[in-house]
């Protein structure tokens, strides 16, 4: 990692137009489209688009990576924040603008985290729809003499038995078609570079994961209306693979919902720290 330069570095504004196909798309990828009471997400009569769709509009992170010297060969999305100021429209055409909240040094052996916040407005009325923070877990980069301190805190899941769980079975083509969103890293689709890095197989995106967790909870708590959702964070702890079934353990406390998602048949968390909060 190039530090202190990347701590300088400012990406240029982006746009990120989208139409109804592109909304009907995400949503494809995270499994909907096969009950009547998805047809609002996959149809484009009275089409909605799901709130964590906003994720795939924070731009700036490959400046900081690529400028900044860091070897993206070892990157694993770490954490995952996301704030809805106001629902999406179905399509449309948003600038997002991207800034660097921080840089941790775990040291040599560890890796260094790097924060990115991006936000998301209507290119033309100026209306602030989301901010989007990732957490991005840089496996190769640490011991470059920057700052030990500075972790987003997490929240904590409560100590006591969980309200209600959601099973969500994945497809074994989920990956392959959630890559269609714009994230064509091989190694969620050839099984002989998720071998190389150590995987037994391709894995899920994250952010397909981080989806289809919001998925279960606005089915259990929200009567499915994306316009609930508020805020959406998340820690991943493990990879998912194509096929598996996640469950997603909630805890409600007012309009606050915290969950966890793991795969019951490895007995894995793959999601932990989880965050909801609702509107009225």
């Amino acid at each position: 990692m190039k530090y202190p330069e990347i701590l300088s570095i400012t990406p240029e504004p982006a746009e990120f137009a989208y139409d109804a196909d592109a909304t009907i798309l995400y949503a494809l990828g995270l499994g909907y489209g096969a009950s009547p009471e998805d047809l609002q997400f996959v149809y484009e009569k009275a089409l909605k688009a799901l709130p964590t769709f906003a994720v795939l509009m924070g731009g700036g992170s490959g400046d900081f990576i690529y400028k900044g010297g860091i070897d993206f060969t070892r990157i694993v999305h770490g954490e995952q924040r996301l704030t809805i100021h106001q629902p999406l429209p179905p399509e449309g055409r948003m600038m997002t603008t991207s800034r660097l909240l921080g840089v941790v040094d775990k040291g040599k052996e560890k890796g260094a985290l790097v924060m990115v916040e991006s936000e998301a407005r209507d290119a033309v009325s100026g209306t602030l729809h989301s901010t989007a923070t990732s957490t991005l877990f840089c496996r190769g980069d640490g011991g470059f003499g920057g700052p030990s301190e500075g972790d987003l805190p997490l929240h904590a899941i409560p100590e006591r038995a969980h309200d209600l769980d959601i099973r969500i079975q994945t497809l074994p083509q989920q990956a392959a078609l959630y890559r269609l969103n714009g994230d064509k890293n091989p190694l969620h689709i050839d099984p002989a570079m998720a071998t190389s890095v150590g995987f037994p197989g391709p894995i899920l995106h994250g952010l397909c994961s981080y989806g289809i967790a919001a998925r279960a909870i606005l089915q259990a708590w929200c009567d499915n209306d994306p316009a609930r959702i508020a805020r959406f964070d998340v820690r991943f702890s493990s990879p998912v693979y194509p096929g598996e079934a996640i469950t997603t353990r909630t805890w409600r406390q007012g309009n606050q919902i915290s969950f966890e998602c793991l795969i019951a048949e490895r007995g894995v968390t793959v999601i932990r720290n989880g965050l909801c909060e609702l509107r009225d």
